[in-house]
């Protein structure tokens, strides 16, 4: 179901997330994009007139935890609701995923937070925008960069290049998303998540 945001008390609320289906196979027609499955933690970052909190996947307001990220928050807009993920860069450009819950108690200040998607924007609501529309308007929004606040690129071709690309790279795998989607939140077979595995075997 398409959620739209709800404003309480004049704050955005959080929406609950679109949630990739795992899949053996990417698909190989046209009308999808693909972007690399970062394998962080899913977080929601909410901008309530330079307010900002950040939730977890289930709603969980976790904003003390991910302070660095909150503070570093200093985009061109009022309000905005941005889907995506904390992460730690790792040495390669790779997450470094081992090292993620660490740093959340130790080093707070290596978490990076890469935006995938965009829900709300100065009132407007995108969720039933294409995807493609969400991206660029996220993309506008972000300069991309290597700051706290980074943006996530998707790629456009063939799955099984874009899937060898980021093997080598280590990343964890690709997700796949149909290209005119609408955004809606729970379990969807417009995003389908495929991991790493023996080329053989794809």
């Amino acid at each position: 179901m398409s959620k739209r945001a709800k404003v309480n008390g004049g704050r955005l609320e959080f929406i609950p997330p679109q949630i990739p289906t795992p899949v053996e196979r990417l698909p190989e027609d046209e009308g999808w994009v693909h972007e690399a499955n970062l394998d962080g933690y899913r977080t929601q970052l909410i901008i309530n007139n330079g307010a900002v909190r950040l939730y977890s996947k289930n709603g969980r307001d976790w904003t003390t935890k991910y302070w660095p990220i909150a503070l570093a928050v200093d985009l061109p807009c009022r309000t905005a609701i941005l889907d995506g993920e904390v992460i730690v860069p790792g040495e390669q450009g790779a997450p470094d995923c081992p090292a993620l819950e660490a740093a959340i108690w130790n080093e707070p200040s290596r978490l990076v937070f890469v935006a995938f998607d965009i829900l709300h924007l100065d009132g407007r609501d995108l969720a039933s925008l294409p995807l493609l529309q969400r991206k660029h308007a996220l993309w506008q929004l972000i300069e991309p960069g290597l700051g706290k606040i980074q943006y996530s690129e998707h790629f456009q071709g063939s799955a099984l290049a874009i899937f060898r690309t980021g093997g080598k790279m280590g990343l964890e795998g690709i997700i796949s998303k149909r290209a005119d989607s609408r955004y809606r939140s729970g379990p969807s077979e417009t995003w389908l998540k495929a991991k790493y595995f023996e080329e053989a075997d794809f």
